[in-house]
């Protein structure tokens, strides 16, 4: 008589492939992470410590913040297959139709906010009905829209700047998390709400290792999963430290963290998430499967319109006018941060994480090289090597694969 064993499933990580094998496989994700603390590090010792003072650092994130907000739609877009060039001079318009509104109108900032919102969102499905049921390559698309968009606010704002606007409108972007708790030497609110932050990383990322290790699934080795979320945790209390030691954390921080998890959540853990992947990876296989793929494609834009209205509005209120030449090159840094944070550039690849990561490189460098006096020119190409590099290691990875 024979004695097989049946119908005992072995244990998560003996499925796996290896832990050199896990790391080839995932070299892109976790080199982004590493790619990021070691140009922090970088910089950080180049500036003689400047990097990461608390005001350099505030400063960072305002700068940043509306990069990364049009980073999380750019993303759904690059992976359904597509690409989007007007977010630069649709967030200028937006900007120009606030001060508009705001300014010369006197509206009150909320309506005149919810307004430029659903303006967004229109353009977006604008230029979404072209792209997905006319069937015009939406690099066309969106360069005609780049051009629109751009002449548009020229015309609105008569070639002047716009402004100020009214204090409210202008806490979006510059003002702070109050401190009931009233701190001396730090802003124990926003320290406290840092240190959740944190915990609750460490709860949820345990829950779903356990979870899926419950079920069987493949889950990464032990090391790996303590090191990437060590550097999330620690990169999170360090920034909250120094930011609670200068004026707290900023709102549109808060306003861009809500957005990070949603965006997280919607790709990861919802049927749309993962229909938008299936557009990217192969549009007719997932037409054939009975997605409505035209209507999937159409939402990815609105969607990128509603964000690229909401970093308008953001934009506006931190420079507290609004000025033709507002948008001006948004576009470049927002695609260069999903690619640079693992997107591919033929769509179904890429991590909202990763698209965030990105961003704060780019950002970093920018930061980086301006303190240290590097000028303009050699940022811009600097950046676009980076660009190319990101590029080329996708493509490499690919062929790799096949």
């Amino acid at each position: 008589m024979s004695t097989q064993v049946a119908d005992v499933p072995p244990k998560p990580e003996a499925t796996g492939r290896g832990a050199l094998a896990f790391l080839k496989a995932h070299l892109r994700e976790y080199g982004m992470l590493l790619s990021l603390v070691a140009i922090m590090a970088f910089f950080q010792y180049m500036t003689g410590g400047t990097l990461m003072q608390p005001l350099n650092l505030t400063n960072l994130v305002l700068q940043n913040s509306y990069i990364v907000i049009m980073a999380l739609g750019m993303l759904l877009v690059i992976v359904a297959g597509h690409i989007d060039l007007s977010v630069g001079s649709v967030c200028g318009f937006v900007g120009a139709l606030a001060a508009v509104l705001m300014v010369e109108m006197n509206w009150h900032w909320l309506p005149a906010s919810l307004l430029c919102l659903g303006a967004g969102a229109v353009i977006g499905a604008a230029q979404g009905w072209f792209v997905a049921y006319w069937r015009i390559p939406s690099f066309i698309v969106t360069l005609a829209g780049l051009l629109v968009f751009k002449g548009l606010a020229l015309m609105i704002l008569k070639g002047q700047s716009v402004g100020p606007f009214p204090p409210e409108f202008q806490l979006l972007s510059t003002g702070f998390l109050p401190d009931p708790l009233s701190g001396e030497s730090y802003r124990l609110s926003s320290l406290l709400l840092g240190l959740l932050a944190a915990g609750a990383l460490v709860f949820f990322k345990l829950r779903e290792r356990a979870q899926a290790a419950k079920h069987g699934m493949e889950v990464e080795p032990l090391p790996f999963f303590l090191g990437k979320n060590l550097v999330f945790v620690a990169l999170i209390v360090l920034l909250s430290v120094l930011l609670s030691a200068y004026k707290g954390l900023p709102n549109v921080l808060l306003v861009m963290a809500v957005l990070i998890v949603c965006y997280d959540f919607l790709a990861l853990r919802t049927t749309v998430g993962r229909r938008i992947y299936a557009l990217g990876g192969n549009e007719k296989a997932a037409r054939l499967s009975g997605i409505k793929t035209e209507r999937l494609a159409f939402l990815t834009f609105v969607n990128m319109g509603l964000l690229a209205a909401l970093a308008g509005l953001i934009f506006a209120a931190r420079l507290n006018t609004a000025t033709p030449k507002a948008g001006l090159g948004f576009e470049l840094d927002v695609i260069a941060a999903c690619f640079i944070g693992g997107a591919s550039a033929s769509g179904g690849v890429g991590k909202v994480f990763g698209a965030v990561v990105g961003a704060f490189i780019m950002g970093v460098m920018n930061n980086g090289m301006s303190i240290l006096g590097i000028g303009i020119d050699y940022q811009q190409v600097i950046k676009g090597l980076v660009l190319l590099a990101a590029v080329f290691v996708d493509v490499a990875n690919r062929k790799r694969s096949l």
